[in-house]
């Protein structure tokens, strides 16, 4: 089974800036796809960004332009780099891998925008 573990979380102002970070373990088959969805405060779940063994990138509209997804495969870990945040990114964010088997997702964690 794949476990992943997610940080860097918070409570941050509008304008500024977090990175997320998920390690992957446990996993017997090659991972492809990582990447993040997140669910804000009374709406549904949305895709944010993804990224692919070969490092092929994509970004929800929402945030085109402001995140960017990262990974090192030697390290089976996925960043996600967001900048200029708003308060419409407040969400929890959770962390998924695809492999044969199935999609995994990591615990989840809180990013606040607010002032």
């Amino acid at each position: 089974q794949v476990q992943l573990v997610e940080s860097g979380g918070g409570l941050v102002q509008p304008g500024g800036t977090l990175r997320l970070s998920c390690a992957a373990s446990g996993s017997k088959f090659r991972i492809n796809a990582m990447g993040w969805y997140r669910q804000g405060p009374g709406k549904e779940r949305e895709w944010v960004a993804q990224i692919t063994r070969d490092k092929t990138t994509g970004y929800a509209d929402s945030v085109q332009g402001r995140f960017t997804i990262s990974r090192d495969n030697a390290k089976n870990t996925v960043d996600l780099q967001m900048n200029s945040l708003k308060p419409e990114d407040t969400a929890v964010y959770y962390c998924f891998a695809n492999d044969i088997t199935g999609t995994y997702w990591g615990q989840g964690t809180q990013v606040t925008v607010s002032s």
